[in-house]
């Protein structure tokens, strides 16, 4: 009988990380899905499946994650961020970011790197940004700790790959994913759901970058970036400073 996959996924309770998981939990291939928060799961979305954790990714103290040595998937979704000049951004800001967007990642692939160097497929992946890849006006703390992330992931991959296994950790990076809570709305996974399922297969690849919409819309970005970077980076204050607009009407 072939083994069935056991999940782990950190920061679960909502966004593409809550339709990660109920796609999994839904799956016949899957036994388990431990989802880690410091939120709860919304009722309606809990399935037989899961097994719900509470845990602050920002705790000093990461033995909590030994319960999990069994895994075969690590997805790590936490992460947040809000549009705002940089000068208008509070210190306490900058460092509960990267306490939340960047650092727990890293602790988390440290603690399972045994798992990613196995010959054993593992699993793993994390939710990163295209804010990652480009100046990112109105975002510069959040793109900052995705930026980390990038060129971190895209590191371990290369050690990886060096080390002589096929295992690799996927780099998802999305733009604006419309019905997640990112903004401080309500998670709606039907509407999450389609880019939950291409993040599913391409941790079942072992792939180690999925941008979503790159060839209709991000190809043609990051070249103006590459090409540019100051014009891109203009380009993008007008863009956010429009979408600022809209949403304070």
């Amino acid at each position: 009988m072939e083994q069935r996959h056991r999940a782990l996924i950190v920061g679960g309770a909502n966004g593409i990380g809550l339709a990660i998981a109920v796609l999994m939990a839904s799956d016949d291939s899957t036994e388990v899905v431990h989802i880690v928060d410091k939120a709860d799961v919304p009722a309606a979305y809990l399935l037989p499946k899961m097994q719900v954790h509470r845990f602050d990714v920002t705790s000093p103290d990461y033995s909590f994650f030994d319960r999990f040595a069994d895994i075969d998937t690590l997805m790590i979704t936490a992460g947040f961020g809000s549009l705002a000049l940089f000068v208008d951004t509070p210190e306490d800001l900058i460092t509960s970011s990267f306490a939340v967007n960047t650092i727990p990642a890293l602790r988390l692939i440290h603690r399972f790197y045994s798992r990613l160097l196995s010959s054993e497929p593992f699993r793993c992946g994390v939710m990163v940004s295209i804010a990652g890849y480009m100046s990112s006006p109105f975002f510069s703390v959040y793109a900052a700790t995705k930026a980390a992330l990038r060129i971190f992931i895209e590191s371990i991959n290369v050690e990886l790959e060096q080390a002589g296994t096929t295992n690799r950790v996927l780099n998802v990076s999305p733009g604006n994913i419309n019905g997640t809570s990112f903004d401080g709305a309500e998670t709606v996974v039907s509407t999450v759901e389609p880019l939950a399922r291409e993040v599913i297969s391409h941790l079942d690849a072992r792939d180690d970058l999925f941008i979503p919409q790159y060839d209709e819309v991000y190809r043609t970005v990051l070249e103006r970036a590459h090409a540019d970077f100051r014009a891109e980076g203009r380009h993008s204050y007008e863009y956010k400073l429009e979408r600022l607009k809209h949403s304070n009407k």
